[in-house]
């Protein structure tokens, strides 16, 4: 209180204001030095892109993990980052251009064609995995000598390790080459992860002290809602913004415009979800769906290429920033202090969550593949081969940010905890990110050359593969009479059972032309 006696207000106030400004320049200082070290993260990643064992992601964490070392040598051990992590600057800033460039780029015909089986993979198969990791851990933990987690905490263990990121292994596969299996790796990485996201919160609402058969029915009632709710927000966000985009053409005036709406309705979208307490992932995932099939042909072609460019880069800077934060906070001393865990049960730890990961990923992968070719025996050009089921339980094995995202939100408040068992598990999802990133990434460019040679993959094919006889499906018509509508009926019927993935996505084409692209733009097939 000296500060502020003896007539020295001004002086205390000068003090304040000195205290403020250091602080403020640190702050820059480090922003300064973590753009460096991106930058210097992104030219590496690009002479090591031909490379055989690296890719990005493995080349961001090791400088991540270097540049720590480095600062916690000139810090003299006090500490390893040069900016502290913060789950609402993942939520809000990094994660949204991350999933929506995601929605925007994906190839939609080979996504919808491939949906019921992107869906099985995505949906019930987190939900299996989860299960698997959480009886797993609670089973496994306590054996080791790891103690002082509580069931919430379980269960959202077994969210947080059910998360994948596919990016090594999508930064392999060839799309053309590979359609179907490109498809069905990108399609359910992008589900998985919004499905963890919804799960986590649904189990966040789960009274631990009243656990009973109806809680769990509680938790898929509140997923279906979120799940559904998210998804048809991000299709009427989508739908306005190209409705806007279409009536009231931007474009004449400045493609500035444009680019501008394209880029605040999509983040739009997204926050608007977490106001209502719904998925803002499922929400602009969907948005940039519906974004790229109508307003994108809306604006000018120099406003296509920006929006398009801008989105991809957003993307990519937010991922790199993401796993050289990861490489970072893997020599945080503090974390490691607090968990006072001995080498021992650290390495039987990690090696009980590979282990889950791994059995969790196979109990699901391969009988839902088998189920999904059941379901398509009509076709055999949708069929997954084992050497395909491989590739897809090979390519969930790696963790990445949204697993990092979710540790942090459930274990740590603003990147910091003083409790022993939540920094063990911070450290332990950290580590496992960079063990199943790096290692299992390094592996990864040999496995699918091993498994898939070049040419030789089998699945490619022309983009259009519906038959012509699907297209020709009537849509039911006022104008004819009602034994003609019957007789399509039947027909339509009889498709629907043989093919149904393929009748479906032959009717939506047909509505598609017939009434949505007219009124929301698009060019007419």
């Amino acid at each position: 209180m000296e500060l502020f006696g003896d007539g020295g207000g001004v002086g205390g106030m000068g003090l304040i204001y000195r205290y403020v400004n250091e602080a403020d320049h640190a702050q820059v200082v480090s922003i300064v030095l973590f753009a460096a070290v991106l930058s210097l993260c992104i030219v590496v990643g690009h002479l090591l892109h031909e490379n055989k064992w690296v890719n990005e992601s493995i080349t961001a964490i090791i400088i991540g993990g270097v540049s720590g070392v480095v600062v916690l040598f000139l810090s003299k051990g006090t500490n390893s980052h040069i900016l502290r992590f913060n789950e609402d600057l993942f939520f809000y800033y990094l994660l949204p251009p991350i999933i929506f460039n995601a929605g925007f780029q994906v190839k939609k015909k080979q996504f919808f064609r491939n949906f019921s089986t992107i869906m099985l993979f995505g949906v019930p198969g987190v939900f299996i995995s989860t299960v698997i990791i959480t009886i797993g851990s609670m089973w496994l933990f306590p054996k080791i000598g790891f103690n002082g987690l509580e069931t919430q905490d379980f269960l959202a263990i077994g969210v947080i390790f059910s998360s994948t990121d596919t990016v090594c292994t999508l930064q392999v596969l060839d799309q053309d080459e590979t359609p179907l299996l490109y498809s069905l790796v990108f399609g359910e990485g992008v589900v998985n992860d919004a499905t963890s996201v919804v799960l986590f919160k649904a189990i966040q609402k789960i009274d631990v002290s009243r656990i009973t058969g109806w809680a769990s029915v509680n938790v898929i009632k509140d997923f279906l809602f979120l799940f559904s709710t998210s998804t048809a927000l991000g299709v009427v966000v989508g739908l306005l913004t190209s409705y806007a985009l279409r009536t009231l053409y931007f474009g004449r005036h400045s493609t500035d415009r444009e680019c501008a709406i394209m880029f605040l309705m999509p983040y739009l979208s997204y926050m608007l979800a977490e106001l209502l307490h719904l998925s803002g992932i499922l929400t602009v995932f969907f948005c940039g769906i519906v974004m790229s099939h109508y307003a994108w042909h809306n604006v000018t072609e120099n406003s296509r290429v920006t929006t398009r460019h801008t989105f991809a880069t957003m993307s990519f800077i937010a991922e790199a920033f993401i796993f050289l934060y990861c490489g970072m906070d893997a020599s945080d001393v503090e974390k490691w202090k607090i968990s006072n865990k001995s080498f021992k049960t650290c390495i039987s730890m990690y090696s009980i969550i590979i282990l889950l990961i791994a059995v969790g990923r196979a109990a699901f992968v391969f009988p839902l593949s088998v189920l999904s070719n059941y379901m398509n025996k009509s076709d055999e050009r949708v069929s997954i081969t084992f050497k395909h089921q491989v590739v897809i339980w090979w390519a969930g094995l790696m963790r990445g940010a949204v697993s990092i995202a979710l540790a942090f939100k459930q274990f740590t408040y603003s990147g910091v905890t003083m409790i022993p068992a939540h920094a063990t598990m911070v450290t332990n999802t950290v580590f496992t990110v960079l063990f199943t990133t790096v290692v299992f990434g390094f592996l990864t460019k040999p496995l699918i050359r091993l498994l898939l040679p070049h040419h030789t993959s089998g699945n490619h094919h022309p983009d259009n593969t519906i038959p012509s006889h699907d297209m020709t499906l009537p849509l039911l018509s006022f104008d004819e009479s009602a034994s003609t509508n019957i007789l399509r009926a039947k027909d339509s019927i009889s498709m629907l059972l043989e093919r149904p993935v393929y009748t479906i996505h032959s009717y939506w084409r047909k509505f598609d032309d017939k009434y949505m692209r007219p009124m929301f733009g698009g060019p007419r097939r």
